[in-house]
């Protein structure tokens, strides 16, 4: 998101919170209702264009109003679906989601227009119609869509995104109303600690937007600890009001710094997640009876149980419990992660070796994906304790914490390019998170396919022990 955007109508509700442990509420059903109405709206538009303009110029043994409107509307949909005229952006920039959906509209009329001319159906058309009903369909979109999007907060019953305050004890406070305000001191910025960062992921659960008011000097620790956060963060900087805003977000009458970019938009969100359920759920079912076999061998090599939980940080770093079929001998496992698996680890049983040989130890966190906590493509998540050179992985990069800001995955960039195993030095870290961090920066769909694709080649490894 670019450029300067305002969130100045929040839910009120300025008392400050200190340490708060309740998170907000969730705003993904009003979300759900500004999608689905955005849909139905244009939907409408898109059906009574065609339907005007055959009572403007009716012209018998021409196809029927309601098959032409039929032909475009499911392509007007997917194109206005993956051109972002349903994504954040258009809620600040009412011209963006207007732009947005009448070129949609015009791709899809084009493609209409250009697959009937191939099948030489166009004959079947009437040019008089269908110039009348595109003229009608982007005088409707343009009217309708201003209307409502400057109206959303009163037709959808409050505003669908919760904003959180974070301010510093002496520090001036932003303009407006928040949906919380929380003590910066409760989250001792700076402390680099897993927990502490849990306990600020925590606090601001389901927030859309993080506003910071700290003092100068804190101001690159407060962006080390919500980058990571795959949440919209900014941090307060009124003493920038008198050069102007740049390109700098305001809240209020104060100018702010943008600081993390966010989540994904809804359409790529939505492809995402769609892409994980199928290839983890198809993934599963393949796989089912090499699993049933593998828990039996697990079971029988060593005893204990079959799968190995064990605490990782996860998307907007928060732990989670990640589930692993168990290679190790129960009274030698590692549950933090402290030291690492090396090469013939005595740690490791018969079956485990040929498990993690072959990764089909990782196999259980096809549930990981289906729950929700991790994806398919993704930053791989790291142990709690898992150290470098004896150093703890954000000791020797700060930039650790930010490639959370994608959920962690089955497989990833970094995996795919050979990094994998003991990271015995720095480097051995400081490769992964240069890949990580290029995922983040330059995602996409194909990329991530593209990413599949290649695992298939790296499932057996000479670092894999």
């Amino acid at each position: 998101m670019s450029g300067p955007v305002r969130f100045d109508a929040v839910p009120a509700g300025t008392g400050a919170v200190h340490g708060a442990s309740e998170p907000l509420p969730r705003r993904s059903g009003l979300r759900l209702r500004l999608h689905l109405a955005l849909i139905g709206l244009d939907a409408a538009c898109v059906v009574c264009a065609f339907f005007l303009a055959l009572m403007m110029f009716p012209e018998p043994g021409q196809l029927h109003w309601f098959s032409t409107a039929s032909a475009v509307l499911p392509v007007y949909l997917g194109a206005a679906f993956l051109g972002g005229a349903y994504s954040v952006q258009v809620l600040q920039d009412h011209a963006l989601g207007v732009k947005r959906a009448l070129h949609a509209f015009c791709l899809a009329t084009a493609a209409v227009i250009f697959v009937a001319f191939y099948f030489k159906a166009s004959n079947q058309f009437s040019r008089v119609t269908f110039a009348a009903g595109f003229v009608d369909g982007v005088l409707l979109l343009a009217i309708a869509r201003s209307g409502f999007l400057r109206r959303v907060d009163r037709l959808l019953g409050g505003n669908p995104y919760s904003v959180v305050l974070i301010a510093e004890a002496g520090c001036a406070r932003p303009t407006g109303s928040f949906s919380r305000v929380l003590d910066g001191a409760s989250f001792g910025a700076g402390e680099d600690h897993p927990e502490m960062y849990d306990r600020l992921a925590r606090g601001v659960a389901h927030a859309d937007r993080i506003v910071v008011a700290c003092s100068p000097a804190n101001r690159l620790k407060w962006v080390g600890m919500l980058q990571g956060l795959n949440v919209r963060a900014e941090i307060a900087t009124p003493e920038l009001d008198a050069m102007g805003t740049l390109s700098l977000a305001r809240c209020g009458d104060t100018p702010t710094l943008v600081v993390a970019r966010g989540p994904l938009g809804f359409s790529n969100r939505v492809i995402k997640r769609a892409l994980d359920i199928a290839v983890a759920a198809t993934a599963l079912l393949v796989c089912l009876p090499l699993m049933l076999v593998v828990a039996i061998a697990v079971a029988l090599d060593s005893p204990g149980g079959v799968f190995f939980v064990q605490t990782r940080i996860g998307h907007g770093n928060r732990q989670f419990r990640m589930l692993k079929f168990r290679t190790m001998r129960v009274e030698a496992r590692d549950a933090r992660g402290d030291r690492l698996t090396t090469r013939d680890d005595d740690r490791v049983s018969r079956v485990g070796r040929l498990l993690r040989r072959t990764s089909i130890d990782e196999l259980p966190q096809l549930l990981n994906v289906l729950i929700g906590d991790m994806s398919i493509v993704g930053p791989r998540p790291h142990a709690v304790g898992a150290r470098a050179a004896d150093k703890l992985y954000w000791e020797v990069d700060s930039r650790y914490w930010h490639r959370h800001a994608a959920k962690p995955g089955l497989t990833g960039l970094a995996q795919v390019r050979g990094y994998r195993g003991s990271t015995e030095a720095e480097q051995d870290l400081t490769n992964r998170l240069h890949a990580d961090l290029e995922y983040l920066n330059d995602w996409s769909i194909w990329r991530d396919l593209h990413i599949i694709l290649l695992t298939f080649g790296v499932l057996t490894h000479r670092n894999a022990f």
